[in-house]
């Protein structure tokens, strides 16, 4: 990907201002294409603007870049169109249909030169007289004269429905001084380099970002005094690179950013010029570098018209370095990052943190901003009863709270030096499972893929899938009876044909495998391996979609294997669920193969210790602890 990093201007320039220069478009641009959808959505963009309420001085709307380079076409200076071609013709037209409206000393755009088809201009020019026999002459004149109808249309449409037969009078000068492009001028070094850019830009139409433009802006030489242009760029060149290096490690980055964030970021710096300037996903696409281009502006401290880049590029380290800082916190990192995963808005903890003077909050020592933290987690994320959770209807409350069981767990152990993985966590797919099956209860019409199904019992029993090694396995004398004779109905379920037959064949197999996951010698005893309630959050916990496999959910003995398997592998299984499938929270050394009242109500008890300093009506003081660990940093 060519990198534009080094025009030798970054400017808002006005539909006015596009009046003083003559455009050029090359041969490698296909010719003009748009047509009614983008000509009516830019229409209606820029009238839903001049119609809005409450618009600011100065306030504008603002296309998409016009990328462009300096070319000398027959002795004249003219501007190379690399990207942008489309609006810009739409432009035209447009300035066409109000041309009544505007300034007689400046009626249009000077001229737009095609090197393919070069007497499309002539026929811009003249197309409001232009008929439909003379636009089938060629696809470039058919589509501008299409444009220019809809273009007509729409205009008509308008006065019809509001009454108004003058909507132009309004809307003209919006279109010529409160509609902006922004103008990107790649620099003379870059010129053999510009099909690679118009590729760049066309390929899979990836627009520029904002974060390019906002690095242009930083980079301009006319931002710096002769003698300190090259010392500086190099600097902020060189810090923009570290940042966005240590924002390419997941680890840090799944600390701070949510995949469920619907703006979604190639060049990770951009997350934090978007908080910087509150932009949200109603905000028009370039809304980040249109605030940035503001406080270049207005910068307080310019001097010889030069804006304070100093003063700005610190703002954007100290917000970086904030993020940092509780990253490499071990209480800051892990109550942060729940309260992100939860929803909690980043930029409203930093807010916390560093105070705001119009708000009347306070700036906190690092003490005050983790007990901050910790009742923000108690007050506003699980402020409930946790024995009264029901799945799946508190489906969101018990995720919290067992995400939260997995950190505090974590933190409790903090001279281990482990860390919650909130990158593992995050680009897995984890959800709240049953660790006792919804189907051992003779539920046969549950299992959706009855073969994988029959493999997984096979694996567990046989450590094969493959049914020579099966066989094998079942002629052995030393082969348990009720295991061989399980193995022995899988393989008849299997190797059956009739689609009748076969399924009586499972649900036979299915009893005896439910049977043996919970037999034992007295009727007491077996009927205490039944649970009271298995959407109760004693029988609840973070598993991943490939353990909790899609035929539905397996027996607790097969989610155990895998989970042992996965750990054993080093593939990221969260800690609390690890200790659950391994019975550490059971206080009765009873068989592991079962999941039954006793587990379930010591692992409740655990998950209720654990966070007793959030959960209502609790008195242990595990939080207590590690603030006191703390106040020594």
């Amino acid at each position: 990907m060519t990198e534009l990093s080094k025009p030798s201007q970054l400017l808002l320039k006005s539909v006015n201002q596009l009046f003083d220069f003559q455009f050029y478009i090359p041969s490698y641009q296909r010719g003009y294409r748009w047509t009614e959808t983008e000509v009516t959505q830019l229409l209606q963009d820029i009238w839903q603007f001049t119609m809005r309420d409450g618009k600011l001085t100065g306030e504008f709307y603002c296309l998409q870049p016009i990328v462009v380079i300096e070319k000398k076409v027959d002795n004249i200076v003219k501007w190379e169109v690399i990207d942008g071609q489309q609006r810009l013709t739409t432009l035209y037209l447009i300035l066409k249909k109000l041309q009544n409206q505007i300034d007689s000393s400046k009626k249009n755009i000077k001229e737009i030169c095609y090197e393919t088809r070069s007497d499309s201009w002539n026929f811009l020019q003249e197309v409001e007289n232009k008929n439909e026999e003379e636009a089938k002459q060629n696809v470039d004149y058919w589509h501008i004269w299409n444009a220019y109808k809809t273009i007509l249309k729409w205009f008509q449409d308008k006065a019809d429905n509001s009454g108004n037969a003058t909507p132009s009078a309004f809307i003209a000068p919006s279109v010529l001084n409160d509609t902006k492009v922004i103008w990107f001028e790649v620099s003379k070094e870059e010129n053999n380099n510009h099909y690679d850019i118009f590729t760049r830009l066309n390929s899979g139409k990836i627009p520029l970002t904002n974060a390019e433009l906002v690095k242009a802006l930083f980079l301009q030489k006319s931002n710096f005094a002769d003698e300190k242009v090259t010392l500086k760029q190099i600097q902020i060149a060189s810090e923009w690179d570290m940042i966005e290096k240590t924002l390419q490690d997941d680890a840090f980055w799944y600390f701070i950013y949510n995949p469920t964030n619907p703006l979604k970021y190639d060049n990770r710096i951009e997350y934090i010029f978007d908080l910087m300037k509150n932009r949200t996903r109603e905000s028009e696409f370039y809304h980040t570098y249109n605030e940035f281009y503001k406080e270049f502006s207005i910068s307080e401290n310019k001097s010889n018209n030069k804006p304070d880049i100093d003063k700005i590029w610190l703002s954007i380290k100290q917000y970086f370095l904030n993020f940092e800082e509780w990253f490499k916190d071990y209480v800051l990192f892990h109550y942060v990052g729940f309260l992100i995963d939860c929803g909690k808005p980043i930029y409203q903890l930093k807010e916390a943190k560093e105070g705001n003077i119009e708000k009347n909050i306070l700036p906190k020592s690092k003490i005050e901003f983790k007990n901050y933290l910790i009742e923000e987690i108690k007050e506003n994320q699980v402020k409930f009863h946790i024995d009264s959770l029901d799945y799946p209807k508190d489906k969101h409350k018990i995720r919290k709270v067992l995400l939260l069981f997995n950190i505090q767990t974590v933190l409790e152990t903090q001279k281990s030096d482990m860390r919650f993985p909130f990158h593992k966590y995050k680009a897995e797919d984890w959800d709240i499972e049953h660790i006792r099956s919804q189907n051992d209860q003779n539920e046969t019409g549950k299992i959706t893929n009855q073969d994988e199904w029959a493999d997984d019992i096979h694996d567990f029993f046989v450590g094969s899938t493959d049914r020579i090694e099966i066989q094998k396995f079942v002629d052995k004398s030393e082969t348990l009876p009720k295991i061989k004779e399980i193995c022995k109905a899988l393989l008849d379920y299997q190797n059956e044909i009739d689609k009748n037959q076969k399924q009586q064949n499972f649900n036979a197999v299915y009893e005896k495998v439910s049977d043996y996951f919970n037999e034992s010698d007295n009727e007491s005893e077996k009927q205490s391996n039944k649970l009271d309630n298995i959407n109760t959050i004693s029988n609840l916990a973070l598993l991943d979609a490939t353990t909790n496999r899609s035929y539905g959910n397996a027996f607790f003995p097969i989610k155990r294997k895998r989970i042992i398997e996965n750990d054993k592998n080093g593939i990221f299984v969260p800690i609390c669920t690890k200790n659950l499938f391994l019975k550490y929270y059971s206080k009765k050394l009873g068989e592991v193969m079962y999941w039954n009242n006793d587990d379930a109500n010591d692992y409740l008890q655990a998950i209720k210790e654990t966070l007793s300093d959030f959960l209502p009506n609790e008195n242990f003081n595990a939080i207590d602890a590690i603030i006191e660990q703390t106040k020594e940093e």
